[in-house]
């Protein structure tokens, strides 16, 4: 059988990133972590891998895409393109957690993976994994929530991953003393070559999303629906 290929795009964080792999093995990756949009650099990036790689996109198996949490405008961008691509190619897409792709670059740890990806507001966030089948496995829901509340809940060793990690590790350090772990600072953004390991295994078991309902995953409500929500109900719609 031939080894399925997937492209596979995470702009969850403003590091986005494309990857390009062949069964279990990576043929290439592009990682830009630069003031310009994912819009402005994600279709020149997936261009340069199929190029070097001389295959079409008709000759992928499927496309992966990480729905998150995280940047609201990264992951509508990112579902967005990935949604265009599958309705042209008529491709299946698989999606991914932002935060188990994190984890998935703290492999085989000694203690529970804390995931922090910084969602801004002076929040985290959050999801905690451990490692099972070779591949980490969420132990509760996905949250956001302040650092503070997260760390309340730590009462053992802890290996910490991601921008909230990065962000708030003095805090972590000073909560937790010698029980906080980091994992090195190139391992810190998720990488689409990390969701690729996951997209693969979501594809090989046949865990597709239907077009219609492949939307990105926020956790929380954006500022627009907080505003909905608070302005009052005989309040005038503009425009």
């Amino acid at each position: 059988m031939m080894a399925e290929c997937l492209l596979t795009i995470d702009t969850s964080t403003p590091a986005g990133s494309v990857a390009l792999s062949r069964g279990d093995e990576l043929v290439g990756e592009v990682l830009l972590n630069l003031r310009s949009t994912h819009s402005d650099r994600l279709l020149p990036a997936m261009q340069q891998l199929l190029r070097e790689a001389e295959l079409s996109l008709a000759e992928l198996d499927a496309f992966g895409v990480v729905l998150g949490p995280g940047s609201f405008t990264g992951l509508r961008v990112g579902v967005a393109t990935v949604k265009g691509l599958a309705l042209a190619t008529g491709k299946p897409v698989v999606g991914v957690s932002s935060l188990q792709t994190l984890a998935l670059q703290a492999p085989y740890p000694a203690y529970p993976v804390s995931v922090w990806l910084d969602a801004r507001k002076q929040e985290i966030y959050a999801g905690r994994y451990h490692w099972e089948g070779g591949l980490p496995v969420a132990l509760d829901e996905e949250r956001v929530a302040p650092p503070e509340v997260l760390l309340e809940e730590v009462s053992e060793e802890m290996l910490f991953v991601g921008s909230g990690a990065v962000a708030y590790r003095s805090l972590i350090v000073r909560r937790l003393g010698s029980r906080a772990h980091f994992v090195p600072w190139p391992l810190q953004q998720p990488r689409a070559s990390s969701a690729a390991a996951l997209a693969l295994s979501a594809f090989r078991n046949r865990e597709t999303i239907p077009l219609e309902v492949l939307e990105p995953r926020y956790i929380r409500l954006s500022e627009a629906e907080i505003m909905l929500a608070k302005r009052p109900a005989d309040s005038p719609i503009e425009g």
